[in-house]
């Protein structure tokens, strides 16, 4: 049991430490199990506003959450997109003694930064149009360490540290086609790839030996998961109003769901602590995972006219009835870590004061607001992580009657959950996770044939 205890601390417990920075998309005690911390998709100008898409149609605007929005896109014209992220996250822990009570509470902090997305949108044919994405689906990222507590292991062995860490992504790769059937309904469909590796990194350290026979190894393991595997989804779109003045329209996704069939290659190693040796290999096996991504249905309400713009999205996922016979335990075996079906909602506003004023540049801007709940797609022991995100934006226009843009985006994240825990008796205090982002986009629109897109040359 006490074992259990340490594992589940270890998998939790933040350390103290000065800042670091490194290019991996998370840095979470949470993203140790699965497919880790799932990101949100969309672009800068999507995301300041809390993340909606699903309702979204724009013509300046690759909107990869719905495959219906593709048909948007003119002809004779072409679409370019690309977003980086920097994230500071900083998370704390409640501590307790063995009798329950509030012992300390310990910090951490870190920086990463990364591409979030490369995107471009192309006409196909009159009322048909082509997105193709690529975007980080889901990320790895923790270093936990922790102290064997029992007084019984020092005195035989010596002081023991239990190391945790991993690294990694998943990447999708979307290749989303809409075709508008009328002027007020589209409809589409997407294949999407997933693919990528993911390192989850564990070791058993003696820091103070007593002993003096050798009969102790430290223990270093290693679990690799690699992933290749293809989804689907599918969108429409139903413009009630659509003309040059607004646009109202209502949007739906469906993702089918199913196996995401991670490869699990696992190396296991020892190293002896009075004979300096080169660890060597003791378990070296391949297995599949029976993971599942879930089913998705979304819902989203979107509208705009020439100043103003809101969306109001939400999304129901099948973590938990996807992954009810597949757990993921503690060393004595006892299911922790469990799926759950999540809820999340997200809202965004944008506002433009005034497109063509042609002499203050501060009225072509657009600022943009926007809110993002749900909770997360695991549970600890029984217990939620709830999710909250506040964004904001600005959209700097590059010219006057274009709609190509350079955009920052804003947001403030929190993983928390209102109780702590008890693992086989001992009271384990959950992870809170405060983030702050900044995210940089370059949306690029062509629709000049100046710049020889689409257009078939002639010669006198």
């Amino acid at each position: 049991m006490v074992v259990a205890v340490i594992a589940f601390v270890a998998m939790l417990a933040p350390y103290s430490l000065s800042a670091q920075t490194s290019s991996v998309n998370a840095y979470s005690p949470y993203s140790m199990y699965g497919p880790g911390e799932l990101l949100t998709p969309g672009n800068v100008q999507m995301r300041s506003m809390g993340g909606i898409g699903i309702g979204l149609r724009s013509v300046g605007q690759i909107n990869a959450q719905n495959p219906a929005a593709a048909s948007m896109i003119p002809r004779k014209s072409f679409l370019f997109d690309v977003g980086f992220d920097g994230t500071h996250f900083r998370n704390s822990q409640a501590k307790y003694n063995a009798d329950g009570s509030f012992s300390k509470t310990a910090k951490t902090v870190y920086n990463t930064a990364n591409i979030h997305n490369i995107a471009v949108a192309l006409p196909l044919a009159k009322s048909v149009g082509l997105n193709l994405t690529v975007a980080p689906y889901s990320s790895v990222g923790y270093k936990i360490k922790n102290t064997d507590q029992q007084e019984d292991n020092w005195a035989d062995i010596g002081r023991v540290m239990y190391m945790h860490s991993g690294d990694g992504d998943i990447t999708e790769v979307k290749l989303s086609v809409g075709w508008a059937i009328t002027r007020h309904i589209s409809i589409g469909v997407a294949a999407k790839y997933f693919w990528g590796y993911l390192e989850r990194n564990y070791s058993t350290e003696f820091t103070n030996v007593v002993t003096g026979s050798g009969a102790y190894a430290a223990a270093i393991g290693v679990d690799r998961y690699v992933v290749n595997n293809f989804k689907m989804q599918a969108g429409a779109q139903i413009s009630f109003i659509s003309n040059e003045y607004r646009l109202l329209t209502m949007g739906l996704t469906y993702d089918l769901g199913g196996k995401l069939n991670p490869k699990k290659q696992s190396y296991v190693y020892a190293n002896s602590m009075v004979n300096t040796i080169n660890p060597y290999p003791i378990r070296d096996r391949i297995e599949a995972l029976e993971l599942r991504v879930p089913h998705e249905f979304g819902a989203g309400l979107y509208y705009a006219d020439r100043m103003v713009a809101c969306g109001l999205d939400y999304k129901y996922s099948t973590w938990g009835s996807a992954n009810e016979n597949y757990s993921e335990s503690m060393a004595n075996r006892e299911d922790v870590v469990a799926y759950s079906d999540t809820h999340t909602i997200k809202a965004g506003f944008e506002i433009t004061p005034r497109r063509t004023d042609v002499r203050n540049y501060l009225n072509r801007m657009s600022y943009r607001i926007g809110a993002r709940v749900g909770n997360y797609y695991q549970t600890f022991a029984g217990e939620r992580v709830n999710q909250l995100a506040l964004t904001a934006g600005i959209g700097f226009p590059v010219k006057i009657w274009g709609t190509s843009s350079f955009n920052l985006g804003f947001e403030y994240g929190r993983y928390s959950s209102p109780a702590a825990v008890k693992i086989s008796g001992a009271k384990v205090g959950l992870v809170t996770q405060n983030y702050y982002k900044i995210s940089i986009g370059f949306s690029l629109f062509s629709a000049d044939t100046s710049d020889h897109w689409f257009v078939r040359q002639k010669y006198n």
